[in-house]
C-alpha cells in the first residue's frame, strides 16, 4: 500500500475527541481552561511476552505493574483532553489556535502510534482530497516513510514509557484504583480540575529529567478493581481470585465506563 497525504485543513479531526496528552500537555490544557480525564485499562500479566510480540511489548512499555487480588496485572492510564464538538482551541477559520504548541498526537495524525494497529486511510476523518496522489509521501509498500512523523512517533513512545511511574503516582494521589479489562473498554475518571492540576504538577517531578526509563526493578503499584459490563468477565475474574466489579446501566458517581461493545448478562 502506498499513501500520499496533505492536510486539507477541514478540521474534521478536531471534533468530539478524547485526545491523549503528555503530562506537560495536560498541565497546559488545564491551565487554558480545558477538560482533562484519566482513562484506565488493565491487562492480566502472567508472564513476559516474547520479543517478537510487538503489540504486547507496546502495552508493557506504557503500563505499570499492579495486582487485582491474586492476579498480576499491568495498568495503562491515558491522560486525555476531552471535548464534544469542536476543539476549544479551534478558531472560526478552522485553524489551530495553539498550533506551535499543539499536542504531540495532533502532530502525528493521521499516522498510528501503536505498532499493532494497521494504518487505514478509510478509518480516518480526512476527506478524499487529503489522499491525492502527488502530495507528500506518507506510506510506501505498507511502511511509514515520512521522517518527521517517524521521529514524532518514536518520541511519543519514549514519553509514554518515561511517564509510566508518574501516572502510577497520579493514580495514588487521586485515589484511583479501578480500571477496565483491556480490549473491553476504559474506566473514565474525571477529577475536579484543581485537584487534577495539582496532582499532575506533583507527578511531573517524578519524571526523569533525562527522559530515560529507570533500570531499577519494578514494584507493584497497588491492588486494583477490574471493571466490566460483561457478567461473564466478572465471573472469570472471581474464578482466579481477582477483584472484579460489574458495572450496569446505573450511573456511578466516582467513574464512568466507556464500553467497546455491547454488555453481556
Amino acid at each position: 500500500m502506498d499513501v500520499d497525504f496533505a492536510c486539507t485543513q477541514c478540521a474534521k479531526c478536531c471534533h468530539d475527541l478524547r485526545l491523549p496528552l503528555t503530562i506537560d500537555e495536560a498541565i497546559d490544557w488545564l491551565s487554558r481552561g480545558g477538560t482533562v480525564e484519566l482513562l484506565s485499562e488493565a491487562m492480566p500479566w502472567l508472564g513476559e511476552p516474547p520479543p517478537e510480540n510487538t503489540g504486547a511489548a507496546h502495552k508493557r512499555r506504557r503500563s505499570f505493574a499492579a495486582s487485582s487480588g491474586e492476579l498480576p496485572v499491568r495498568v495503562a492510564v491515558i491522560v486525555a483532553a476531552a471535548f464534544s464538538g469542536p476543539c476549544p482551541n479551534l478558531l472560526p477559520d478552522k485553524r489551530c489556535g495553539i498550533y506551535p504548541e499543539r499536542p504531540l498526537v495532533c502532530r502525528i495524525y493521521p499516522a498510528e502510534i501503536n505498532p499493532s494497529v494497521k494504518f487505514e486511510p478509510r478509518h480516518k476523518a480526512c476527506p478524499p482530497d487529503a489522499w491525492a496522489n502527488g502530495s507528500s509521501a506518507l506510506v510506501r509498500a505498507g511502511r511509514l516513510v515520512d521522517a518527521v512523523t517517524m521521529e514524532l512517533i518514536e518520541r511519543s513512545r519514549q514519553i509514554d514509557a518515561v511517564e509510566v511511574a508518574a501516572k502510577a503516582h497520579l493514580c495514588r494521589a487521586l485515589g484511583i484504583d479501578r480500571a477496565a479489562i483491556s480490549n473491553e473498554g476504559f474506566v473514565v475518571h474525571s477529577p475536579d480540575a484543581g485537584s487534577l492540576l495539582n496532582a499532575l504538577q506533583a507527578a511531573k517531578y517524578s519524571v526523569p529529567e533525562n527522559h530515560s526509563v529507570s533500570a531499577q526493578p519494578e514494584s507493584s503499584h497497588g491492588d486494583w478493581r477490574l471493571v466490566s459490563n460483561r457478567r461473564a468477565s466478572v465471573a472469570a475474574l472471581a474464578a482466579v481470585a481477582a477483584h472484579g466489579e460489574f458495572v450496569g446501566d446505573e450511573p456511578n458517581s466516582s467513574f464512568r465506563y466507556l464500553s467497546f461493545g455491547d454488555s453481556a448478562a
